[in-house]
């Protein structure tokens, strides 16, 4: 009877010892987005270090500037990676691409998601969640619209006044019309969407140029594609912040975002949703490092990229 209990225990400790751990991964760019995708790694979601020497593991081809700027990058129903990013300062529409591994990626597309709207000066800054349960992709970036919301209307920063906008899509072939996703009263950018137990949660930056705002607030919604909440008050300190991406480690939340004036990054962590705390002086990225997406890979997966 003892021998068998030991043998249990041996058996249950080389399986668990052969378990894969997941490896966090940060997609970013650098500079302007010229030279395209950058990635980044993480064990403890807290230290990074820059994959393949801080070089390029994808140059972008699209639209006729052909930047790659805030890539996003999530793990889709179908296994694959599927990425979206910034293609320039001011087009009307947004870079995509899918692969297996982060190595090897399928032939570039541009999505003309604001084509129909005359008006439209830009697409910022696009992210992708997915719904599980209707296998459904939502893509959202920030759009200037201009002579729309006349009341939140300024008149530095090249009079930019967005707004959050989406399609989704079950393959990445065909897209649903744009609609509006979030019209929160103020100027808004860079929002990123993630599951919260029942519930999903848009982080978001506000934008309000005069006077300034930019910091970062939540919002939330029992659906994907909203109505969202009324955005609750900052979440982060004295300084401009932009560009967030969540993980959760453990019970604990994490948002990184870009102090882009201050050229480095910072992050706060919550317990609870509500008290924030910054905990910038914990965490260390690869020099240069701008606005991106945190996911996870398996060790395996891992592997593949360091050779």
């Amino acid at each position: 009877m003892v021998k068998r209990t030991l043998l249990s225990c041996l058996c249950m400790f080389l399986a668990v010892a052969g378990m894969s751990q997941n490896v966090y991964l940060f997609a970013y760019f650098k500079g302007n987005g010229e030279d395209g995708l950058h990635l980044a790694y993480s064990k403890d979601g807290y230290n990074w270090s820059a994959l393949k020497g801080d070089s390029s593991f994808l140059t972008p081809t699209v639209s006729k500037d052909k930047l790659m700027r805030d890539p996003c990058i999530i793990r889709g129903g179908d296994g694959l990676f599927h990425m979206v990013w910034t293609v320039s300062w001011n087009d009307k529409g947004i870079g995509y691409a899918s692969s297996k591994d982060l190595v090897h990626w399928s032939e570039q597309a541009f999505i003309p998601v604001m084509a129909k709207e005359d008006s439209a000066r830009n697409c910022w800054a696009p992210e992708i969640t997915y719904d599980a349960p209707s296998k459904t992709y939502m893509i959202y970036w920030a759009t200037t619209i201009s002579g729309q919301f006349k009341e939140t209307a300024a008149s530095k920063e090249a009079g930019y006044n967005h707004r959050m906008y989406y399609v989704t899509t079950k393959d990445f072939k065909t897209y649903s019309e744009t609609k509006l996703l979030y019209n929160p009263g103020f100027n808004v950018i860079d929002a990123t969407i993630v599951k919260d137990g029942a519930r999903y949660m848009m982080v978001m930056k506000d934008e309000t140029i005069e006077p300034p705002a930019k910091y970062l607030r939540l919002a939330y919604s029992s659906k994907l594609t909203g109505p969202y909440t009324k955005a609750g008050p900052s979440i982060t300190g004295k300084y401009w912040a932009e560009g967030p991406t969540t993980v959760k480690i453990g019970n604990t939340w994490l948002i990184y975002f870009d102090k882009y004036t201050e050229h480095k990054y910072g992050a706060i962590s919550s317990a609870d949703g509500k008290e924030w705390k910054d905990i910038s002086d914990k965490i260390s990225l690869p020099k240069g490092i701008r606005h991106g997406t945190i996911f996870t890979v398996s060790e395996k997966e891992f592997s593949r990229l360091l050779h």
